[in-house]
């Protein structure tokens, strides 16, 4: 490559990481860009705000580094080293990490390559509270299946024993309709049989 071609690109990837920069400031999310070795390059300040770093400990280090090298994390390596160069965009990539000082976060990521300017531009949403709630609300479900599942069961229970009930009641009325015929029949056929008294 001659002196020319370097300051082009040089001139490029310079305008490229200033755009980069400015749009990165405003994003909701925390940024990160890296270098083609994976050196940080330059950070947005929600990152520092959600991940409770300074620049000191940030910029011109290897991402794997950061914050004693918490961000040493096998699925993010997988994501940088292998599945990035291959498909130069990823979107919606998911990782859940236990950070020292705020904890266990799940993350999803979205990574470019941009191979022009030699530059990785990293995304990085924290949806640690929507999955809180999101599992909160699948226990609730699950709890509320089974308290639908034991009051049907009750349900059931007692329904039966209605049934129970109402048959041997229906049972007993029978029997007692059975009973007065039977006693009915029995007058009838007294009444037949009685013999006056005058012998008549």
């Amino acid at each position: 490559m001659s002196e020319s071609e370097k300051s082009e690109s040089a001139a490029s990837r310079k305008l490229a990481l200033h755009y980069m920069e400015t749009l990165t400031e405003v994003a909701r999310e925390s940024f990160l860009i890296l270098d083609a070795k994976l050196k940080v390059i330059s950070v947005n300040p929600i990152f520092y705000q959600n991940f409770q770093v300074s620049p000191k400990e940030t910029e011109s280090k290897f991402i794997y580094e950061l914050g004693n090298s918490q961000w040493n994390i096998p699925e993010l390596k997988n994501l940088l080293e292998k599945i990035l160069p291959e498909k130069k965009v990823v979107k919606n990539f998911e990782v859940k990490h236990v950070f020292e000082t705020i904890g266990e976060r799940t993350m999803l990521l979205n990574a470019s390559q941009i191979d022009s300017a030699q530059l990785i531009i990293l995304a990085i949403e924290d949806i640690t509270e929507r999955k809180q709630l999101e599992k909160k609300l699948a226990d609730y479900t699950t709890g509320l299946e089974i308290k639908i599942a034991e009051r049907t069961k009750e349900l059931d229970r007692r329904i039966k024993e209605l049934e129970i009930l109402n048959n041997s009641m229906v049972g007993r009325e029978l029997k007692m309709v059975g009973l007065k015929k039977e006693i009915k029949d029995l007058e009838t056929s007294a009444k037949k049989n009685d013999v006056p008294e005058n012998g008549q």
